[in-house]
């Protein structure tokens, strides 16, 4: 798939294109603090929060852009925000 600047984008396309290797911050969870609410998987911008069989949650790295957003808003903390190491 080529991406022409200034084009418009197929739906589904970031999909395909990877779009976390640009992330400077990643989230880690932090499971005993969780409490399921999903507020984080509801919350993010990309699809990068997937829910795992017994209810809790993890992330998509390919994806995740480090927005922050997932872990500003979880009730309890359960998510911090650290510096990506490459």
């Amino acid at each position: 798939m080529k991406i022409i600047p200034g084009g418009v984008c197929e739906p589904g396309t970031t999909r395909v294109n990877k779009t976390g290797g640009w992330r400077t911050f990643r989230p880690i969870y932090d499971y005993d603090k969780c409490i399921k609410c999903k507020l984080c998987e509801l919350l993010c911008p990309e699809p990068a929060i997937l829910p795992k069989d017994d209810g809790f949650f993890e992330f998509d790295y390919d994806f995740c852009k480090g927005c922050g957003i997932c872990a500003n808003e979880c009730p309890k903390q359960a998510i911090e925000m650290v510096l990506e190491e490459k």
